[in-house]
């Protein structure tokens, strides 16, 4: 049971950033404007979220830390998107050459800075942020040891932010507003619809979760952040075409593919697995060789929001 326990808060771990920068991503694309700089939003968002412990580390306690640099993170995956939604929205530029020179820029520009700022390019932090027991909740069987033991806050951030995710997009006129934009703008345009703010509002909040996810990320697999983010936002975006745009599917999407991820990176803790001569790398590239396998049998069925990567002419019908 420890083994089984083991996987699933590993899996956890590894879905949570996924579920949550997919989440993002479905915004944007519901909107109409396809986001492919995912990765370097997440990049942006973990760098500056990680500065920020690396400042206040011992000198505030661990989850204060934590809220604030995710506050950070937030804030800075708004003000990296809202590059590209400039780019997409105003200037009419192709989407996917606008979300390519952000991921070209993150990585450049946190390495940069970090040399500047620590002679280095990686940030260490402390990890004080580990949560070994929930006072009560841990004593539940079975859920206790899964949810509630050896976790972290932005576990349950990230279940938060799929509950309000999926209410916003399906039960308020905001997120109707949002796929009318994202299917039909000149429909919605005609009833009094400002889409160009409606596709700002879907790709600041794609760029706030996607800083946030960086963070996420980062803080319960390492102690150090090196200007990467081991191309989860690329993965995150087969999440959200396997997902189907939808929040729930997604959830599913984000959870076999962190599944996946935990089989790549802790096979020598599996019973099963350890006992098989199976190369270290064959193990390493199971999620991306995942990826391509499922998109290939999936993408197919896609249901795209049928106006996601076409600029938007408020003169044109």
């Amino acid at each position: 049971m420890n083994t089984l326990y083991f996987i699933v808060q590993q899996t956890m771990f590894f879905s949570i950033p996924l579920l949550v920068v997919a989440l993002g991503g479905m915004f944007s694309e519901r909107s109409g404007v396809v986001n492919v700089a995912l990765e370097g939003i997440m990049v942006i968002g973990a760098f500056s979220g990680i500065v920020v412990i690396n400042l206040f580390q011992g000198v505030l306690p661990g989850q204060p830390i934590l809220i604030a640099a995710l506050l950070t993170a937030t804030a800075a995956g708004v003000i990296v998107s809202l590059a590209h939604a400039y780019a997409s929205v105003n200037m009419k530029a192709d989407q996917v050459i606008s979300g390519t020179a952000i991921n070209m820029f993150a990585p450049a520009f946190a390495i940069c800075v970090a040399r500047s700022i620590y002679q280095t390019q990686q940030v260490p932090f402390q990890n004080q942020f580990h949560i070994s027991k929930v006072p009560f909740l841990g004593d539940i069987p079975v859920l206790g040891d899964i949810f509630f033991k050896n976790t972290y806050i932005t576990t349950y951030i990230g279940f938060a932010i799929l509950i309000v995710s999926a209410f916003v997009l399906n039960k308020t006129k905001f997120g109707l507003r949002l796929r009318a934009c994202g299917e039909h703008p000149q429909a919605a345009d005609s009833v009094g619809v400002n889409v160009y703010k409606i596709r700002y509002a879907g790709v600041m909040i794609s760029g706030a979760l996607g800083g946030i996810g960086g963070l996420i990320f980062v803080i319960p697999t390492s102690t150090n952040f090196n200007a990467t983010v081991a191309g989860y936002g690329f993965l995150a975006l087969a999440v959200l075409i396997f997902g189907q745009w939808k929040p729930q599917r997604i959830l599913l999407a984000a959870f076999f593919f962190g599944l996946m991820k935990t089989v790549a990176s802790a096979y020598s803790v599996i019973p099963l697995l350890s006992t098989l001569s199976i190369p270290a790398e064959i193990y390493k590239i199971i999620p991306y060789a995942a990826t391509l396998i499922v998109l290939a049998f999936t993408s197919k069925n896609s249901q795209a929001p049928r106006a996601a990567g076409v600029p938007y002419d408020k003169g044109s019908r």
